[in-house]
């Protein structure tokens, strides 16, 4: 082992977890952006038993993203401390495991990923998203790809619509197939860490194959009986970007669901309703049942789209533990 001393500890950052390793980029590449001399190795370390003793609620100790202090000189070599993350994207482990699973650590953006055609948009996945984002502090950007299916661009206009109130929301529109939006994609990953998010079949990979081609991410195939994509990501993983920083691919899962939420945390989570919601009668409306609601009636008239209000509705009644929800719903595909 090349790096470091004997019992000295480096900084690194994981990219990727297995059932008992990690893999750590060290040193960190974003520590050492700009520092071309720096080389960057990536190793496999063993997590120490130590930090599985406090775990407070999270299904794993160490998440892609984590920056980590490691040991190079044992074998095989050792995570020793998870130094505490600036955010993270968590969501609940699955329908029989109530634990937090975080996906990934100490990101700069995410760019939500949804194909205008094939399979097609969903603003109720898009929504849960934003509002995990916003609940765990990550700026996030809406992707409309394979933009060259929509011809006409109706389709485009009819979605830009939907989250042009939502204050402070970029919108990408972009095609790896006519290059539409690549040029701009790439700049902005340029240095960051970004999480790329979306359903199978929406094109992620795709487009950062189209970014970088030698990254070889495997494109998935949409079937059409289901009219959904085949998961080729099956774990995130940080892929470093040879125009510095990472990009997590994520896999391309069916159920989110954010952890940790109360009904009075999921009103804050749509910002665009911030305007209405100062007229609502009472002060902490849930814009649910309550009378003089004037969420609910802008709404009615036309003023909040109505798949945003849609999901809110459906997120506010997931957690509340008397809602009539039923968690096995969809199948949940889980992370390695």
């Amino acid at each position: 082992m090349s790096i470091g001393d004997e019992n000295e500890l480096v900084l690194g950052r994981v990219v990727r977890v297995d059932a008992k390793v990690v893999h750590v980029d060290v040193p960190d590449p974003i520590a050492s952006f700009g520092e071309p001399e720096t080389p960057i190795e990536t190793i496999l370390a063993a997590p120490r038993g130590s930090l599985f003793e406090s775990l407070d609620g999270k299904k794993n100790p160490i998440s892609v993203g984590d920056l980590v202090r490691v040991n190079p000189s044992t074998d095989p070599a050792s995570v020793e401390e998870v130094l505490p993350r600036r955010n993270y994207l968590g969501r609940v482990a699955s329908s029989h495991d109530p634990r937090e699973q975080v996906l990934v650590a100490n990101v700069d953006q995410l760019f939500m990923v949804g194909a205008l055609k094939n399979p097609g948009f969903s603003s109720n996945r898009t929504d849960r998203i934003l509002a995990a984002c916003r609940w765990h502090e990550i700026p996030a950007i809406i992707v409309f790809n394979k933009a060259d299916l929509d011809k006409k661009g109706a389709l485009m206009e009819k979605y830009r619509e939907t989250y042009a109130g939502v204050p402070d929301l970029e919108i990408l529109v972009t095609s790896a197939v006519d290059g539409r939006g690549i040029d701009e994609l790439t700049e902005r990953l340029k240095g960051r860490v970004s999480v790329l998010y979306g359903p199978s079949g929406a094109g992620k990979s795709s487009l950062l194959n189209a970014i970088q081609p030698g990254l070889k991410i495997k494109e998935g195939k949409i079937s059409s009986y289901w009219n959904q994509g085949k998961h080729t990501t099956t774990y995130s993983r940080l892929h470093r970007m040879e125009l510095g920083g990472y990009v997590v691919d994520t896999p391309g899962i069916r159920v989110f669901r954010p952890h940790g939420l109360t009904r009075s945390h999921v009103r804050d989570l749509f910002p665009d309703f911030a305007e209405h919601q100062r007229n609502c009668e009472y002060a902490n409306c849930t814009h649910d049942h309550e009378p003089g609601c004037a969420v609910a009636d802008a709404s009615e008239a036309g003023l909040i789209p109505d798949t945003r209000y849609a999901s809110y509705l459906n997120l506010l009644d997931e957690v509340d533990p008397d809602a009539a929800y039923d968690p096995d719903e969809e199948p949940d595909l889980g992370l390695v």
